[in-house]
């Protein structure tokens, strides 16, 4: 049952820390896409790719103890931090975890904005289409971000220097 559970907690040991809930959803669902072994369900939302999955996993996960949750008032909204905790970091010394090392991926992304993983995210999202109907997707459906040309080429090339860590 926990098998999935694990791999998230083995995310959080290899970050140290990971904030925000977006930054978070990103980081698996792009993992998943350079085909780390995760399975979360998505679905396209308001941020990009999103896992309501996900979202009960780490509830799940702070409310075994596993993982620390720290909710901070910043300007007009509330952010959050995770980490692992002593218990969750004990649990993990003892799971049978067949995991490839992610530690490089993690620290990559985890460097990242929020803001620029999404845009990666929801490249990757559309990654069925062809180049220019994914870019035009992509600033149609993203238009509220004002990305520019730039951050999207910024983008696409990170994508292929993961695709080269992974």
């Amino acid at each position: 049952m926990l098998k999935e559970h694990a791999k998230l907690m083995k995310v959080f040991s290899d970050s140290g820390e990971i904030i925000g809930r977006k930054k978070l959803q990103k980081m698996i669902y792009i993992a998943k896409k350079m085909q780390f072994p995760f399975y979360e369900k998505y679905d396209f939302h308001f941020y990009g790719p999103y896992s309501e999955e996900l979202t009960l996993q780490i509830e799940e996960l702070c409310n075994l103890g596993f993982l620390h949750e720290v909710k901070e008032k910043k300007g007009g909204y509330f952010q959050y931090r995770y980490s692992l905790t002593e218990t969750g970091s004990a649990f993990l010394d003892h799971a049978d975890l067949d995991m490839p090392d992610m530690k490089g991926y993690i620290d990559s992304v985890n460097s990242r904005s929020s803001r620029f993983l999404e845009l990666v995210s929801t490249i990757l999202y559309f990654d069925g289409l062809e180049d220019e109907e994914k870019k035009e997707k992509v600033f149609t459906i993203k238009s509220k971000q004002k990305y520019t040309n730039e951050e999207y080429d910024e983008a696409l090339q990170y994508i292929e220097e993961l695709k080269q860590i992974c």
